[in-house]
């Protein structure tokens, strides 16, 4: 009886990470034309993104009647603040990694580092080695991603290249901080309220940098329906999904449907920008399906 209820709930997890990694691998195509279409640092975009996602959730919550039943204690403020910050410093790192070394490069280690972190942790904390098929999942996704996204042609130092490296292994240690500190809930506070003030929170640290490099968006509609769509589905939605399914989740699989954001992105930008695969990279896609599939046949147990 108890696999029959779990099951059903396991399910709902899972549905709920693949959602967000796919949503969030539509936010990699939209936030790149914003920057295009505005002519905005990718600083900005990051604040942008935050700061309308933070307001559209907050919308859906107070119009919801959300606000009434949010609890107004120190646990609560302590968490938002958390999650406000670790956005900050995820956005941050990885645009800093970015412009040192290349958006493959940051993207590559960033996505790739977090579930190799989480899992060293969880062995750790919990005193005992990971699943045999979670270090088979872990594995074959980061060997997916990296052929998936691997660009050898880098034109820069290496002491950029260092650097860059070093930020992304920063973003994926802010990603892994968030979801550790995500998968465990509070009492009364909903993934919704949390990504929205957590959105709005990170938003607002990053403004004052992003005002720096500039912010002014052309009042044109496709320009504001873009930055509407990406602050909505890919961070607002997105995050709320991923917020919901570590409820029932273990870290490790979270950060593993991260991964679903490159696998997106370069489908997306197959079929609408044209662009053309290498055998290689093909490769690479059908290996971090192969793991992903298998990171969610046999999760680690929470």
């Amino acid at each position: 009886m108890s696999l029959s209820i779990a099951s059903p709930a396991r399910a709902r997890s899972s549905a709920a990470l693949v959602l967000a990694g796919v949503l969030w691998g539509t936010g990699g195509l939209a936030g790149s034309l914003l920057g295009q279409l505005a002519g905005l640092n990718p600083l900005a975009v990051a604040a942008y993104r935050l700061l309308v996602g933070g307001a559209t959730a907050s919308a859906y919550v107070a119009l919801t009647g959300g606000l009434r039943g949010l609890p107004r204690t120190p646990e609560v403020l302590r968490r938002l603040l958390a999650v406000g910050g670790l956005f900050a410093l995820f956005q941050t790192s990885y645009f800093a990694a970015v412009s040192l070394s290349s958006v493959s490069t940051a993207t590559m280690t960033t996505i790739g580092a977090a579930p190799v972190v989480l899992t060293v942790v969880s062995a750790v904390r919990n005193r005992r080695a990971p699943r045999l098929w979670t270090l088979v999942s872990v594995g074959g996704a980061v060997a997916g991603l990296v052929l998936l996204r691997w660009s050898p042609e880098v034109a820069t130092s290496p002491a950029r290249l260092a650097g860059g490296l070093g930020f992304a292994l920063l973003a994926a240690a802010g990603f892994a901080v968030l979801t550790l500190v995500t998968a465990k809930p509070v009492d009364g506070l909903e993934p919704l309220a949390t990504t929205a003030f957590g959105c709005l929170a990170g938003g607002l640290l990053l403004t004052p940098a992003a005002m720096w490099f500039g912010m002014g968006l052309p009042a044109r509609v496709d320009v504001l329906l873009l930055a509407v769509y990406f602050g909505a589905v890919p961070t607002a939605v997105a995050y709320a999904a991923y917020f919901r399914g570590l409820g029932g989740a273990h870290p490790v699989l979270g950060a593993l449907s991260a991964l679903l954001e490159p696998l997106t992105a370069t489908v997306l930008s197959v079929v609408f920008l044209h662009e053309r695969l290498s055998a290689f990279a093909w490769g690479g896609a059908v290996l971090l399906l192969a793991a992903l599939a298998v990171g969610y046949w046999r999760p680690e147990p929470r």
